[in-house]
């Protein structure tokens, strides 16, 4: 049985998995970056500040921790920061050790490791995929009433869908009433329009709610590792104590607040996100292939007249120098669909005149 990689943005691992022997640059459009990269004026800034590498951070890490509670409109005891959006879902999963958890699917993979590295029982609920993946309301707020904590993606990777907010409030006052948690991961949030705010504001409100963020998406910093969790004090009190000391480096605590200021950089991109994922969506519908009703930088991607013939269509696109992300170890996608990040105007191009070809030629 073929071992696919658990991630995209491993263009290498792929050609030595299918014994693919060339030097040839792949376009990469397996991985959920913003493919403007990061902003012009990171490198300088980091150069700036490179002699904080010869001292401890901040255990507390006040200067990051201030940016961002002002940033997302809530108090500073709400907020913790973590070594990327990993981090922050073990820390999530680590306040439910030995309990038991339902995690909304295809999804993440990482919300399911966490839970089986701290022996949480998992019971997954699925989107219905021939519904837009949508999900069966009723079902999900009767099993919450047995459980400690839903996990749930939104705009949820793969399918770049948003769950409706009027569904969410419902589950999350459920939640309240049971003792049940909602853990909530907006890693994708910043794609989305800004008439899609995030709901930190609801954690007033709602003490059973955790909202789970990362910066490294919107400005193409996997490298450097920056997140956080917004939650009551309560719960922020509680993983501060399970997190490990000096778990931020010196270099990300640095950055955070000049990242947050950057307010034109995210709004370029979401223009040019929404004229990408316009045209995009145009040309494949054109040619008959089915798009999933994705809000962000990524989608799935399936050839209607030809639904299982996916992995051939995968090796097609490798075969033109694309490299797409498989679906085989999401649940419920059965390696039927590709996903796809959105990338720039001319990648883009590219990669439509791929599947052009191989819709003429099967």
């Amino acid at each position: 049985m073929m071992k696919w990689p658990n991630h995209g943005g491993q263009p290498e691992i792929i050609k030595q998995l299918f014994d693919i022997k060339t030097d040839r640059k792949f376009l990469d459009f397996s991985a959920n970056l913003n493919p403007f990269g990061p902003p012009s004026w990171l490198k300088n800034t980091i150069q700036r500040h490179y002699e904080t590498i010869t001292r401890y951070p901040d255990p507390s890490y006040s200067k990051s921790s201030e940016a961002v509670a002002i940033h997302e409109g809530v108090e500073q005891n709400n907020i913790l920061l973590t070594n990327g959006g990993a981090e922050a879902i073990f820390l999530a999963a680590k306040f439910f050790e030995k309990g038991k958890a339902i995690i909304v699917q295809p999804t993440f993979l990482e919300y399911e490791r966490a839970c089986r590295h701290y022996h949480i029982d998992v019971e997954d609920v699925l989107y219905e995929s021939g519904n837009g993946f949508k999900l069966l309301m009723p079902s999900l707020i009767e099993k919450l009433k047995e459980k400690d904590v839903v996990f749930l993606c939104r705009p949820n990777n793969p399918t770049g869908t948003v769950f409706p907010k009027e569904d969410l409030q419902l589950l999350v006052e459920e939640g309240k009433k049971a003792g049940t948690y909602i853990v909530v991961d907006e890693a994708f949030l910043d794609f989305l329009p800004s008439s899609t705010p995030s709901l930190s504001n609801w954690i007033a409100s709602y003490p059973n709610i955790i909202l789970l963020r990362s910066l490294t998406k919107m400005y193409t910093i996997p490298g450097l590792r920056i997140g956080f969790l917004m939650a009551h004090p309560s719960i922020i009190n509680v993983l501060k104590n399970e997190q490990i000391p000096w778990s931020i480096n010196s270099l990300v605590d640095a950055v955070v607040p000049n990242l947050l200021e950057d307010r034109s950089f995210v709004e370029h991109t979401r223009a040019w996100l929404h004229e990408q994922s316009e045209y995009v969506r145009r040309t494949l519908l054109s040619l008959d292939y089915y798009m999933s009703p994705s809000q962000v930088n990524f989608y799935l991607l399936q050839d209607k007249k030809q639904p299982k013939r996916t992995e051939d269509l995968f090796l097609f696109l490798m075969e033109h120098g694309i490299v797409t992300r498989h679906t085989h170890n999401f649940k419920g996608l059965n390696g039927e669909f590709l996903r796809i990040a959105i990338r720039s105007k001319d990648e883009n191009r590219q990669l439509l005149s791929v599947l052009q070809k191989w819709r003429n030629e099967t």
